[in-house]
């Protein structure tokens, strides 16, 4: 979902969450579907990342329910991330949402650097 006419900076500033905008929100909260899109396009972006830096092809699953607490998974044929997002109404990063996103995608390499065979493993179907 590319918007045509905003610079990076722009595109950035719904996943910057400072600590006063924070501290603002209500504390209980139901994730509307601009907010759980933008969730889902934060992971299939780190997931397009795991893929570029593995050559495995990659996917993000997502399950939030109602009051904003689910499970984002990455896999292909290993479950390279598995992350509990909590309070979702409330997602966004700080300064460093680069920093974020580059340790979710460490952590997905190093296991699938730990079980290399299970990530390469064909699909039986």
């Amino acid at each position: 979902m590319v918007e045509k006419g905003k610079n990076d900076q722009e595109l950035l500033s719904d996943y910057v969450v400072t600590k006063e905008q924070r501290r603002a929100m209500a504390i209980i909260g139901d994730p509307d579907s601009t907010l759980l899109s933008r969730i889902q396009l934060f992971y299939t972006c780190i997931a397009c990342g795991v893929e570029e830096r593995s050559s495995l092809q990659t996917s993000s699953l997502m399950t939030i329910n109602h009051d904003g607490f689910g499970r984002v998974v990455m896999t292909g044929r290993l479950v390279a991330l598995s992350k509990t997002p909590r309070d979702v109404h409330r997602f966004g990063f700080g300064s460093k949402l680069s920093g974020c996103g580059e340790a979710l995608v460490g952590h997905a390499m190093k296991i699938i650097f730990t079980f290399p065979d299970v990530a390469r493993a064909k699909s039986s179907t």
